[in-house]
């Protein structure tokens, strides 16, 4: 046995509950499906920070992001913290990011040894926070409802245009691993989709009749957190009709079926190239979208639709099944690492303690046994770091100044029960209370965040002025030895550039 293929495809933004692989009786996903059906779907995956690049630092480097300062969307993710990156090279990988990431910093790299596209957003501390001022709404860059009454049809978007990029060069990297037979290659194929603005091509729009889109099961809710919420990106103010609604889930539907076309062009490529049958598949995301439940959109919090990512794993030696148990984004570095070991490489030592715990024996065929999962929300429209706590059939979320959240999301998948006061789970909630108390020092994160978000804003005031020196990735280009070129002969490009290459014989 050969170490085998990794390839991520990530989404942005796709809750689970929106996918037909996860059983939505509408949203069409039929590769994803087609992956969870040949491999392992994980259906209690979460996030471990509900926001793009704080979730992001967490998947790539294993750790909660109070043990990297990954805190939010302005946050530095330091190039001196391993990532599954850097310990797939050292296991003999070339490792290959195309797509969005949402590095901050200078280094846009992080152990991938090529990048293939530059980022959709900003790298710098522009997105910083003010948690000493939690009730300042920045409008230059905070959610608001202009993306559900927008939503519709566009011949193209930004995002169309990011996410063609991605997986046209994605794809052009995978022939060219096959054409040089390189060793085992591990890619991350990150796009942008279903990520708002709910805007979506005709194709993907008229795969759905708008009488068939379903409407938010649950409405506003009372409880702070919820509220707090929705004043903060101004859900409160807004009078939206059903009829924007309806069109705002109906983009998000058409950009999920989007997202799994290039899923299935992905995949046809590695099979196109016979690398299909020597490659593990994952497919997952950074966070959910909550689309209207509870009176909510976007993310930034802790309920199912927000916090819960689709995870499937597919390829050879992958049992085909479910998985009920929690997980998070976490576990995938020591699952990338055993994955790379199952041919009988030895492990590179960590530079750092793992904060998750690796899948691939679950995967495989091993008993899963009880799990828990933490997630860290340290970011904006909350004065106070967030914790959650999954295990077993209940979610705990712990905020100082709101109220304690107790659901059991296997009876009560839509949240709509507290049950922290109720006096049948006062063992229960005062089990997971002493341990919430116990994960960390609440006042020291917090102290810590505001000295970094000073830190940030500091250098970010002074970047913006005089000479700009951006820290966006430009992705290398050499045009004079692309294609066909005086110094190169005809023959040797065709040779080059084709898969399978041309008889030698002609």
């Amino acid at each position: 046995m050969t170490q085998p293929n990794i390839v991520i495809i990530m989404a942005d933004q796709l809750a689970p509950q929106f996918t037909g692989a996860y059983g939505h009786p509408v949203v069409q996903t039929p590769h994803m499906s087609a992956l969870a059906q040949s491999g392992t779907r994980f259906d209690a995956a979460y996030c471990n920070s509900p926001l793009c690049a704080p979730s992001r630092f967490s998947f790539m480097s294993g750790q909660q992001v109070s043990q990297i300062a990954g805190y939010d969307n302005g946050a530095e993710f330091k190039a001196s913290i391993p990532t599954f990156a850097h310990y797939l090279r050292q296991m003999g990988y070339r490792t290959c990011l195309s797509g969005k990431m949402h590095f901050v910093g200078p280094d846009q790299m992080h152990g991938f040894e090529e990048r293939l596209t530059t980022d959709i957003y900003p790298s710098d501390h522009a997105w910083t926070p003010d948690w000493e001022q939690p009730d300042e709404r920045i409008d230059h860059w905070y959610h608001n409802m202009d993306a559900v009454r927008q939503a519709g049809q566009a011949m193209t978007t930004f995002q169309y245009e990011y996410d063609e990029e991605v997986t046209f060069l994605a794809r052009r990297r995978i022939f060219e691993y096959a054409m040089q037979k390189t060793g085992p290659f591990a890619m991350l194929v990150s796009l942008i989709h279903p990520h708002d603005p709910y805007v979506a091509r005709p194709e993907f729009w008229n795969l759905y009749d708008s009488k068939d889109i379903d409407m938010p099961a649950t409405g506003p809710m009372d409880d702070p957190h919820t509220q707090r919420l929705r004043a903060g990106i101004e859900a409160d103010q807004a009078d939206l009709s059903d009829e924007d609604i309806r069109n705002a889930r109906h983009g998000y539907y058409a950009n999920t079926s989007y997202f799994d076309s290039n899923v299935g062009r992905i995949v046809q490529t590695l099979k196109e190239a016979d690398l299909f049958d020597n490659t593990i598949i994952i497919v997952t995301a950074d966070h959910g979208d909550m689309l209207g439940e509870r009176g909510l959109w976007y993310k930034m919090n802790f309920f199912e639709h927000s916090a819960r990512v689709p995870l499937i794993i597919s390829g050879p030696g992958v049992q085909q099944g479910t998985q009920d148990v929690p997980v998070s984004l976490v576990d995938l570095l020591p699952t990338f690492v055993d994955i790379a070991s199952s041919d009988g490489s030895p492990a590179p030592e960590l530079g750092m303690p793992i904060g998750g715990e690796s899948l691939w024996p679950m995967a495989t065929g091993a008993d899963a046994g009880e799990r828990t999962t933490y997630g860290e929300y340290c970011a904006e429209m909350t004065p106070h770091p967030m914790l959650m706590i999954r295990r077993g059939a209940y979610k705990y979320i712990h905020c100082d100044g709101d109220p304690a959240q107790l659901f059991n999301v296997i009876e009560d998948p839509m949240e709509r029960s507290n049950l922290a006061d109720d006096p049948a789970h006062a063992e229960i909630a005062a089990k997971f209370a002493a341990e919430a108390a116990n994960y960390w020092d609440a006042d020291k994160v917090r102290a810590d965040v505001i000295a970094t978000q000073k830190q940030r804003r500091a250098v970010h005031a002074a970047m913006i002025k005089g000479q700009l020196t951006s820290w966006d990735y430009s992705p290398p280009r050499d045009a004079a030895n692309e294609f066909v070129r005086n110094h190169v002969s005809w023959d040797d490009v065709l040779h080059r550039m084709q898969y399978p290459a041309p008889d030698s014989g002609h």
